[in-house]
């Protein structure tokens, strides 16, 4: 038993519902969903409760992260037994887990409440690194790389802006999909798709889509612009952001033009949209619920 807890904390069978915020670093994990003989957050954080309290539970996060993919504020729900002071669980859980994946904020949860469904909106960022552009070749800062897409050729962020604004509302996002949402629902019972919104549907609601440029001061390992993509919305299909990303950088550097958007979303089929942008570009920014 974790030295947390061989004093001052009782044990009864009243079972109490918890909420976890997460941040971690996903370069080195296959995804949040626990996979045989890989690392997974899912199964990292799981095995850390067994160690910290004796009880393992399996973590309910609010979006299957893909391999590769970040976190700035993953939520995940499970229930224990254990009475146990939230500061001393967050603690002891931090002691125990990687270093790449830190516990944010513990807290009690209502009865009823889960992680993903409960969820009302998500948001994604997803960060560009320019290696060229007006002023000639810049490099990608190697303390950067595992967080960017560096990407070769020169941009126009208002021709992004511009295609992303076609984005916003609901739409059936099936050309931006990975696969099928409702094949892969007759294959599993839960129809609910990688990033959590249930539902065997493709059909999406974007509240916000839009690049801004953010620049990091000289000397840092932040040093040089970065494009940043955030997209808010009531759930997201599997891989569905990193396709939106990638149709973007298609336009901003020339390739389509942002008027043909509308005709990909309507085209309902994957073919008809761009590539997929690289996994580690991508972060599950933050989950908003009711509360």
């Amino acid at each position: 038993m974790n030295e947390e807890f061989e004093s001052g904390v009782s044990w009864t069978p009243a079972r109490r519902n918890w909420k976890l915020t997460l941040a971690y670093d996903g370069t080195d994990y296959h995804g949040w969903q626990i996979q045989p003989g890989q690392p997974t957050i899912q199964g990292e954080l799981q095995a850390a409760l067994g160690r910290v309290t004796g009880e393992s539970p399996l973590p309910q996060g609010s979006g299957r992260t893909d391999a590769g993919v970040h976190a700035l504020g993953q939520v995940a729900s499970f229930a224990l037994d254990a009475a146990i002071p939230a500061t001393s669980l967050r603690r002891a859980l931090n002691r125990t887990l990687p270093a790449a994946i830190r516990v944010l904020e513990a807290e009690a949860a209502p009865e009823g409440f889960h992680a993903r469904h409960s969820a009302i909106a998500k948001t994604y960022e997803y960060r560009v690194f320019p290696e060229k552009g007006g002023g000639g070749e810049t490099l990608c800062p190697p303390f950067l790389v595992r967080y960017v897409y560096a990407y070769p050729w020169p941009l126009s962020l208002e021709r992004m802006n511009e295609a992303a604004r076609h984005f916003v509302g609901t739409h059936d996002f099936l050309s931006f999909a990975a696969t099928d949402p409702d094949a892969a629902s007759r294959e599993r019972s839960g129809g609910e798709d990688e990033e959590g919104a249930p539902g065997a549907t493709a059909i999406r609601t974007v509240f916000a889509s839009g690049w801004e440029e953010r620049r990091g001061e000289q000397g840092t390992p932040e040093a040089g612009t970065l494009f940043v993509y955030r997209v808010r919305g009531n759930g997201f299909l599997h891989h569905m952001v990193r396709n939106l990303v990638g149709t973007m950088l298609d336009v901003g550097r020339g390739y389509y033009e942002p008027e043909v958007i509308p005709g990909m979303i309507r085209a309902r089929a994957r073919a008809a949209a761009g590539p997929t942008a690289p996994a580690r570009g991508l972060f599950l920014h933050s989950v908003e619920y009711a509360d």
